[in-house]
């Protein structure tokens, strides 16, 4: 895992279905930021420098990362 998530205390996203199927967890550390699947918590971690990670959230909800057909 990324060095900026050690100790990192995660937390599940208040949007996250509550069933169960579609669960993310997020971490706000000192020294960056991180979002996994809580399904797989020991799995890998998308990390990012502090601050970084509400530029990213901003470009997913602006639709960049929307695939074209």
């Amino acid at each position: 895992m990324d060095s900026r998530l050690s100790g990192a205390i995660w937390r599940k996203a208040s949007r996250s279905g509550q069933s169960g199927g579609e669960c993310v967890e997020i971490a706000l550390c000192p020294e960056g930021e991180g979002v996994r699947d809580s399904k797989n918590a020991s799995g890998p971690a998308l990390a990012f420098p502090k601050g970084r990670l509400s530029t990213f959230l901003a470009h997913i909800k602006a639709g960049h990362f929307t695939q074209q057909t």
